[in-house]
């Protein structure tokens, strides 16, 4: 893939794409594969995670690591993963709390930046034709059966660890589709995030075999996945772009700010929190609907995706 040269213009709006997928990717049922496609960069670092390759593998063991820092794209994805390092912090201490103290307003300022990234999204559709239009409605059911399906009960067998470690990346690396989601249907959220902290502070032996085998599964998803991505955006261009708007519109359930909490689960902190949910319009919503705070929101992040648009100008690239 040529990689085109980077200014230090470029490299700070990679931070700040970056932070942005962090932020994300703290909040369950937001993808940050639909922040890097709305801010330009989505086609790009698909590829470049595609580069992690056999040739990869030559340039190293011939020690041609300035050929190897350009095969992989590495400008690129440093700048891009700190930024990310950054948004994750930023999403912790302070997305989280208004997700608990204003989760209207949160989940409406989304909901308005989804609806306006899927014209943004179908834009990259060149032609429409009956595939295109197949490809969003299936997009679209199947991204929508996913925020309202039951979720499985896990299991702590290794083969299964891996299996989700695999769904759950290859999910962050579409729009409209959550990793932290679909780890939450697959009845393994409350395995694997209490896990990962046990065995990062306390270097507890089972947490460690858990985080072991799910981390086996990301990579190995991450690396497969991403070959499959840039395979269908070299050949099938026009129908991915529309299956992944039909995600994003499917998605927009998720985000819905009104929803009715029809059962709870426990958190890694031992708190409830709800689990699943179905959306409602406000007059049937018990407490505050704060209306006016949420349309506004809603259109401030609608608005938002203008700026997006106009920082990915120039970004997204398809060369192989």
């Amino acid at each position: 893939m040529n990689q085109p040269k980077e200014k230090p213009t470029d490299r700070l709006g990679l931070l700040w794409r970056g932070a942005a997928m962090g932020v994300a990717e703290v909040i369950p049922g937001v993808s940050g594969g639909t922040i890097a496609f709305i801010t330009g960069i989505y086609e790009r670092l698909i590829f470049a995670i595609r580069s992690f390759d056999v040739e990869l593998v030559r340039l190293l063991r011939q020690k041609q690591w300035p050929a190897a820092w350009r095969h992989v794209d590495g400008p690129f994805l440093l700048f891009l993963l700190l930024g990310m390092a950054m948004g994750l912090v930023a999403g912790v201490f302070g997305v989280t709390h208004l997700l608990e103290n204003y989760p209207l307003l949160l989940w409406a300022f989304f909901f308005g930046l989804i609806v306006a990234s899927v014209r943004h999204v179908a834009g990259y559709v060149t032609h429409w034709g009956w595939p295109q239009v197949l490809a969003v409605v299936g997009g679209t059911a199947l991204s929508y059966y996913i925020t309202v399906a039951t979720p499985a009960q896990g299991i702590d067998a290794g083969w299964f660890i891996f299996l989700c470690g695999f769904i759950a990346i290859s999910a962050l690396m579409l729009p409209g589709i959550s990793g932290s989601f679909m780890l939450l249907l697959l009845g393994m959220y409350t395995t694997v995030i209490p896990a990962v902290k046990n065995a990062l502070t306390a270097l507890d032996p089972d947490s460690l075999r858990i985080l072991a085998f799910f981390a086996a599964g990301a990579l190995i998803g991450l690396l497969t996945f991403s070959r499959v991505l840039s395979w269908l955006f070299k050949h099938y261009h026009d129908t991915t772009m529309a299956v992944l708007t039909g995600f994003m519109i499917g998605s927009l359930n998720k985000l819905w700010p009104w929803k009715e909490v029809l059962s709870w689960r426990e958190n890694s902190k031992g708190e409830l929190v709800p689990f699943l949910e179905r959306s409602i319009w406000p007059t049937q919503y018990e407490g505050d609907p704060q209306v006016l705070a949420v349309v506004a929101c809603m259109v401030l992040g609608f608005g938002l995706v203008w700026l997006f648009e106009r920082l990915g100008q120039g970004q997204n690239t398809t060369d192989a």
